[in-house]
């Protein structure tokens, strides 16, 4: 997988490299009540479909269509000609390139899928939240993985009213920022589990990249 498509999918995946230790400071009273509202509203939010687009670093998008359902399952499926599909099971976090035929898994825990995936999302627990910033429309808040002392953050934005997220932004170690945007968030039910089950389709004998 060529740097730029690596990166275009792991701004999904990727787990972050090591960094300093962090310390949170206190959140300000208004800014603890929005963290609340938004953990309130993502842990409601079990099943999921949208399309997004997904813009990196350099301005350049790419679109698909995302299905989720907590805790821990999501599916990226990128449109032509990508050739990407990310998949969450709960466990990993498989990236799967067609047109490269390549096929690499990373723990869900070490990626920023985990912060709202989690069957309890606890945004006061092991994660370090740095900003609540508030717009006409909405806010977003960004934060990083405090307990595991890991570089790069993630901020997700949501509208105000009514509340719902409408995407997330992850930067990484060196401040190269990846844009996710939902188009048409909207609830689901009984979401097909053959979703989120990616298997390595390579032959047995090519080994599975792991990190």
């Amino acid at each position: 997988m060529t740097l730029t498509r690596r990166t275009l999918a792991l701004a999904l995946a990727a787990a972050p490299l090591a960094g300093p230790a962090f310390a949170q400071a206190p959140l300000a009273a208004a800014d603890r009540v929005l963290v609340d509202r938004a953990v309130a509203y993502l842990e409601g939010l079990t099943e999921a479909r949208a399309r997004f687009v997904q813009t990196d670093a350099r301005g350049r998008a790419t679109t698909g269509a995302l299905f989720m359902k907590r805790p821990g399952k999501a599916r990226f499926a990128y449109d032509p000609p990508s050739g990407l599909l990310v998949v969450s099971d709960g466990d990993l976090v498989s990236v799967q390139d067609s047109r490269l035929k390549t096929f690499e898994s990373y723990p869900l825990g070490a990626t920023p899928l985990s912060l709202f995936l989690a069957r309890s999302i606890r945004l006061d627990r092991g994660v370090a939240v740095t900003r609540v910033s508030r717009m006409t429309d909405g806010f977003s808040i960004t934060a990083r993985d405090g307990k595991k002392e890991t570089a790069g953050t993630i901020t997700l934005t949501f509208t105000d009213a009514p509340l719902a997220l409408v995407g997330w932004t992850v930067t990484d170690a060196q401040n190269r920022p990846t844009r996710v945007q939902l188009i048409g968030l909207q609830r689901a039910s009984g979401l097909d589990r053959s979703l989120f089950v990616l298997k390595d389709p390579r032959p047995k004998n090519v080994g599975r990249g792991k990190v």
